[in-house]
């Protein structure tokens, strides 16, 4: 220690240090502590080429990384291709908008309205429900942390309503619980939320009155660190898990039912859920709210392993991270997935429960292949089985429990021309449509010229194209 340097001065210095400490952050950026703190990520374990940012960890194939504690570790703190110290990447929901916003008055302003919706769960099957802005789920609010907003809430329902701001710590008098905080809106009017943002997460808005919640009242509030965490992800993406009880002919969900039959991925059910699509390599973050009305969601991810980095209560802790490839989501729960694509292909990401992974689960409604006979009567007891018509007999039906296999919905070639005519699902085998239903979706990792190909490029591809190009190796990376 220099022997001039006054205690003056060393308070000062310490005071400087702290008000840097608490402005870091609050300045919005996680700096994941390292082995070597002096060390920045590349300087820590030098590449051993140009697309490794850690010596024990590949981006492109197949790398357990280093030991458990370590940051290489399954990619755990393995950066993606952006640099630190930018703003966030774009948050991306498939299938939703963004809430558009004008500032007034240096507060960001909003509009969002309550509205009956009429959505398309699956090509030509529109189903009555509520949201907003005529979108269920309604339209995604981003804002950055630190930003004063303005939401006016116009109610355009046939009965009153509130919005709750769920997660958010915010003055008492914009919370939105009827009664406890606000009168309800009624029919025709209109409420002025405001309050500034000192948090950063995964949020989320929906009504708070809770037949008008199952109903699917709810959309994604999303607010940035003015810099992005790190590591930085390359890409964003958001799903909002929904399950909804429509009965057979009838086109109306009934929130009053305990029994769900319906289930969407961001107001779509499998295969019309829009694949999310990245390039090999990237750094990706899945941000996972379970809205449904009482179930939970064991959610499946093929191909990677994840890291469970955030919750609806915001970041956790790197120490806290776990690594998983399954995971629970409780009702009115969000999660934060982050992982490293390294393995190129089309990879399902789904709810594991069986119900769950079909559309439109009911009785049968109409003829039956045994005419006035419940199924149930034959199921389980074969001497008991009623005769079928002849010519709809079959061996098969011997088998106690025959049949099982899911009854598929029949699709014209309109409703496949809306499911395979996207760009995000170019390419893909012929027949992946058969395989997704209900709660699932894709996530294709794809290599940089294939992912131009899909994404950028107006050429013809063929169904199967990219996925036997990935599956024959017939491309290439950086690290080639």
């Amino acid at each position: 220690m220099k022997k001039n340097v006054t205690r003056r001065q060393v308070l000062f210095t310490g005071a400087a240090a702290a008000v840097g400490s608490f402005s870091a952050q609050l300045g919005h950026s996680e700096t994941p502590k390292h082995s070597h703190p002096h060390k920045s990520f590349k300087e820590k374990n030098k590449p051993n080429n140009s697309n490794s940012e850690f010596s024990y960890y590949s981006r492109y194939r197949p790398s357990f990384g280093g030991p458990p504690d370590s940051e290489e570790y399954l990619g755990k703190l393995v950066p993606g291709f952006r640099k630190s110290g930018l703003g966030a990447v774009p948050f991306e929901a498939p299938d939703l908008d963004k809430l558009p916003w004008k500032m007034v008055n240096g507060t960001k302003e909003f509009e969002l309205r309550c509205t009956p919706v009429r959505r398309e769960f699956l090509p030509e099957q529109y189903m009555n429900v509520w949201g907003f802005n005529d979108s269920m789920p309604g339209p995604t609010i981003e804002a950055v942390q630190g930003d004063r907003i303005r939401i006016i809430v116009h109610n355009e329902l046939p009965e009153p309503t509130s919005v709750h701001w769920h997660g958010l710590e915010l003055p008492v008098e914009f919370d939105g619980v009827p009664g406890i905080t606000q009168h309800l809106i009624p029919p025709g009017k209109t409420k002025v939320y405001e309050y500034d943002l000192h948090q950063t997460g995964t949020f989320f808005y929906h009504s708070h009155v809770a037949m008008q919640e199952a109903f699917g009242m709810v959309g994604f509030f999303i607010v940035h660190p003015r810099v992005a965490y790190d590591p930085p992800v390359d890409r964003d993406f958001g799903l909002i898990f929904q399950n909804f009880f429509i009965p057979p002919n009838s086109n109306t969900a009934d929130s009053m039912r305990m029994d769900w039959n319906w289930h969407t991925i961001n107001g779509r059910s499998g295969p019309y859920t829009t694949p999310m699509v990245c390039k090999h390599g990237e750094r990706i973050r899945i941000r996972l709210l379970d809205f449904s009305p009482m179930q939970h969601h064991p959610i499946h991810f093929h191909g990677h392993t994840f890291w469970l980095t955030g919750t609806e209560g915001g970041r956790i802790p790197t120490s806290a991270w776990i690594p998983r490839n399954t995971t629970l989501v409780g009702v009115a729960m969000a999660q934060d997935f982050e992982f490293v694509a390294f393995n190129p292909g089309d990879w399902i990401f789904h709810c594991h429960m069986v119900h769950h992974m079909m559309n439109h689960m009911v009785p049968q409604v109409g003829p039956h292949i045994r005419r006035e006979q419940d199924v149930a009567n034959y199921l389980d007891s074969l001497p008991n089985r009623p005769l079928a018509e002849s010519v709809l007999e079959k061996p098969a039906f011997k088998v106690p429990g025959y049949p099982q296999k899911m009854q598929s919905m029949s699709m014209n070639q309109e409703a496949l021309r809306k499911i395979n005519g996207k760009r995000e699902s170019r390419g893909m085998r012929k027949k992946w449509h058969m395989g997704v239903k209900g709660l699932m979706t894709v996530l294709r990792v794809l290599p940089d010229e294939l992912y131009h190909r899909v994404m950028h490029s107006d050429e013809n591809i063929a169904p199967g194209e990219i996925f036997e190009a990935i599956a024959k190796g017939k491309f290439s990376t950086d690290s080639s």
